[in-house]
């Protein structure tokens, strides 16, 4: 068997520039949008109130008797 060593897809020379350029960045990569910060905010909120209403909801119907099968 031949051994066939494969070519880099980039450089390390870029590898190494590029991994200094994103450990240098002090904010998060994810929060660099004007609007990230306030998705990320609000996101788990609403998640958290539709699950306790629905919670509610299915709570409220079983101690009526609302909804069940015959």
């Amino acid at each position: 068997m031949s051994d066939i060593t494969e070519a880099p897809f980039r450089g390390r020379e870029k590898l190494i520039e590029l991994q200094k350029f994103f450990q240098s960045i002090h904010k998060h990569t994810y929060l660099k949008g004007p609007r990230d910060k306030n998705h990320i905010c609000c996101l788990p909120i609403v998640l958290a109130a539709s699950s306790i209403y629905l919670i509610g909801k299915g709570v409220y119907n079983m101690s009526h008797g609302i909804g069940k099968k015959e």
